[in-house]
């Protein structure tokens, strides 16, 4: 399981939601240190014994009765959970030593980006060739800068460490490979700053699809399995 933002008692309600018990769960990743991502995750490791992975930088945020569990990785250097080979990659926010995923079986890549202020060569890179992508799109740039949200937190937010807004997410589609693509779920979209009518013709555009094959993340319904098969 990818961070735990949640209280470890909803979260255990949402796996459930998706027929999965919590004591199926092999390990824990934490991309960063903040609490919308980490805040469940004392109370997963300990009742479940599940290693937790992460960058010795967001390490050193976690609480001292985690520590046991931490495994800490090289945002550079490819590693396995079981059959799982997970190649973790830097990314540009404003975190001790944030990291984002890509998980492979062999044969088929699963990328994920979220949490990230700007796209890297890196990012590129890595995300190339994905045949599956959870991307950020987490504001509208007129939105942000019209809303409710003090100063401080707008430049926040729209900074370099910040997040995607959504035509950083479409710019990112059109750079890189996207000829094995097979699913893609926009995330992290913030729900006074941005909303799925502005987000899907954007990323539609940029991969040349109809619109209903853009598939968005509910903040409380989450999404549905997806599968990602041989063509």
């Amino acid at each position: 399981m990818i961070d735990c933002g949640f209280s470890a008692r909803e979260a255990e309600k949402r796996l459930q939601m998706l027929g999965v018990d919590p004591h199926q769960l092999s390990a824990l990743l934490v991309t960063h240190e903040h609490a919308d991502h980490m805040a469940g995750i004392r109370v997963m490791a300990r009742k479940y014994r599940l290693p937790v992975y992460t960058t010795p930088g967001t390490a050193g945020c976690l609480p001292e009765d985690v520590a046991p569990h931490i495994k800490t990785f090289n945002c550079h250097e490819t590693f396995s959970i079981k059959d799982l080979e997970v190649e973790p990659f830097p990314v540009p926010h404003d975190a001790r030593e944030p990291s984002q995923f890509v998980f492979g079986d062999g044969q088929h890549r699963l990328g994920l980006l979220t949490d990230v202020g700007s796209i890297t060569p890196l990012i590129e890179q890595i995300l190339s060739g994905c045949h599956g992508l959870l991307l950020e799109a987490n504001h509208d740039m007129m939105m942000l800068e019209q809303g409710e949200y003090p100063e401080h937190l707008k430049r926040r937010v729209g900074g370099r460490l910040g997040h995607l807004n959504n035509v950083q997410s479409a710019s990112l589609l059109e750079k890189i490979d996207t000829t094995n693509l097979q699913h893609i779920m926009a995330m992290h979209i913030s729900e006074k700053n941005n909303c799925p009518s502005l987000v899907v013709p954007l990323l539609a555009d940029a991969l040349a699809c109809e619109h209903d094959w853009i598939g968005i993340a509910d903040q409380e319904a989450g999404f549905d399995w997806r599968e990602i098969t041989n063509r």
